[in-house]
């Protein structure tokens, strides 16, 4: 049975986790995937924000005719849109493949790993055994089982597919509320498809503050139909080949769409459920995620996971902390950290752009946490006017006592980017005065909208809340 020093499953953040450090150690890294980089290169986080650059741009003519600028969109290339974005990605994943393989001390295994003890890994026939072994196996989509999906299979699509499709669907369902069903809302509306959003809830985007979540669902409204409080029950597809989406709301009543191809965005499952954990004896919760404490350990000496299967933020950026804390207590086994879960921020790229940091409204409200709330629109800022901005806005919470923020909230043009400075002020315990007054803020840029948001929590006339 060959030994290494370290054994990697998942070639995502768990080829990252291997550098020059590591240059001594006998590495073993396991991909089952055809594909190596992981999810996030390959069909997740940069694939489809290259997809919504282009749906930005077709979505524009519509602002620039408030602007007194006459835009008039033509039309869409999918295939060459397709074709750029992977014939950058593709060769990226090959080349990350060629260049891991040539690595002196990893030996590149292309196997589903699975667990035949505590320190030993089967990969197919083969066994091998390792003295540290690192879980990073991710997740996948979420598929449902309803009747007539079998035989609708070759137009049912998850994010895994949607991407390479061959042709765009003149008419797509998208069935799913949260942040991919939103992006992919927006990049097929954009592009020239009839979107129809279906969601069991009663809001998209449910786990944003419950403010932004309306204000998003009222908004999109204007670009893609949005059928709330209504789940998938069947797909028929007749002899042409038509297929019809059958959903049913809370009270059983059915509703049909017609459709070319539907999209799958209900949620990811972790990808612990082939590991055969039992037989390491790790430690698993509902629903598959693998139990780690800070330092991202099992209860197993000696074996780590991080990213999607272990983690409670399925976030490429949050796995890349828990990557850089695991290689850290790897190569330091004396001096160990933990990964800092305080602020996890998140951003969804849809139209408009959402990113959020920290508490919600409501979760404080249930909490039972003081706190003040400011609310500045876009359009109230010099450059907002510039925009001749509609609807967009920036909400920050805090603690009146300390002036700490305790979330902060945007929906709007660059809300990734702007909402930065707050999770750095969050990050590392700046208060609000500090944050508004103790920097200079460039005029007039955008970021003065949340300058303003800031100076807004300090004015004396704001309530302070406090639910009981």
């Amino acid at each position: 049975m060959q030994h290494f020093d370290l054994a990697v499953i998942g070639s995502g953040s768990g080829n990252s986790l291997i550098d020059e450090r590591f240059a001594d150690w006998d590495v073993a890294l396991i991909e089952r995937d055809p594909v190596f980089g992981g999810t996030c290169l390959n069909r997740g986080c940069i694939p489809t924000k290259m997809f919504v650059v282009p749906a930005d741009l077709a979505a524009s003519p519509a602002h620039a005719a408030r602007l007194g600028v006459d835009l008039d969109l033509r039309g869409s290339d999918w295939g060459a849109i397709r074709d750029r974005i992977f014939g950058r990605i593709d060769p990226i994943s090959a080349g990350g493949l060629d260049w891991r393989e040539r690595s002196a001390n990893v030996t590149v295994f292309h196997a589903e790993a699975s667990f035949a003890g505590p320190k030993e890994l089967a990969l197919g026939d083969d066994r091998i055994s390792a003295d540290r072994i690192v879980i990073a196996t991710g997740s996948r989509p979420r598929l449902l089982a309803v009747p007539g999906i079998e035989d609708a299979a070759a137009k049912v699509y998850t994010s895994d597919t949607i991407m390479r499709i061959a042709e765009r669907p003149r008419r797509l369902v998208i069935v799913g509320g949260g942040y991919i069903a939103a992006e992919f809302a927006h990049v097929f509306s954009a592009l020239g498809t009839d979107v129809t959003l279906v969601n069991r809830s009663d809001v998209l985007l449910r786990h944003h503050d419950r403010e932004i979540a309306e204000h998003y669902a009222s908004m999109v409204a204007g670009q893609v139909r949005v059928r709330l409080n209504q789940e998938l029950a069947a797909l028929e597809t007749d002899q042409r080949g038509e297929l019809t989406v059958i959903t049913r709301d809370r009270n059983g009543i059915e509703y049909e769409y017609y459709a070319d191809a539907v999209l799958l965005a209900v949620g990811r499952v972790r990808n612990s459920d082939a590991l055969n954990l039992p037989a390491a004896g790790i430690d698993v919760k509902p629903g598959g995620q693998i139990h780690v404490d800070a330092q991202q350990r099992t209860n197993v000496d000696g074996v780590w996971a991080m990213g999607d299967v272990s983690s409670d933020y399925l976030l490429k950026h949050v796995a890349n902390a828990e990557m850089r804390t695991v290689q850290h207590n790897l190569l330091y086994p004396d001096n160990p950290v933990e990964t800092d879960h305080r602020y996890v921020p998140q951003a969804v790229f849809s139209h408009p752009q959402i990113a959020s940091v920290g508490a919600t409204e409501e979760q404080l409200k249930a909490w039972g946490v003081r706190y003040v709330a400011s609310r500045q629109r876009y359009a109230d800022v010099a450059y907002g006017w510039a925009l001749e901005d509609e609807g967009h806005f920036v909400k920050l919470l805090a603690d009146p006592g300390t002036w700490h923020l305790l979330g902060a909230h945007i929906i709007g043009p660059q809300a990734p980017s702007l909402i930065q400075p707050l999770i750095q002020a969050m990050s590392f315990n700046l208060p609000v005065p500090q944050m508004a007054r103790g920097q200079y803020w460039i005029h007039p840029a955008l970021p003065e909208v949340v300058e303003n948001a800031l100076l807004g929590l300090l004015d004396a006339h704001h309530p302070v809340y406090l639910d009981r």
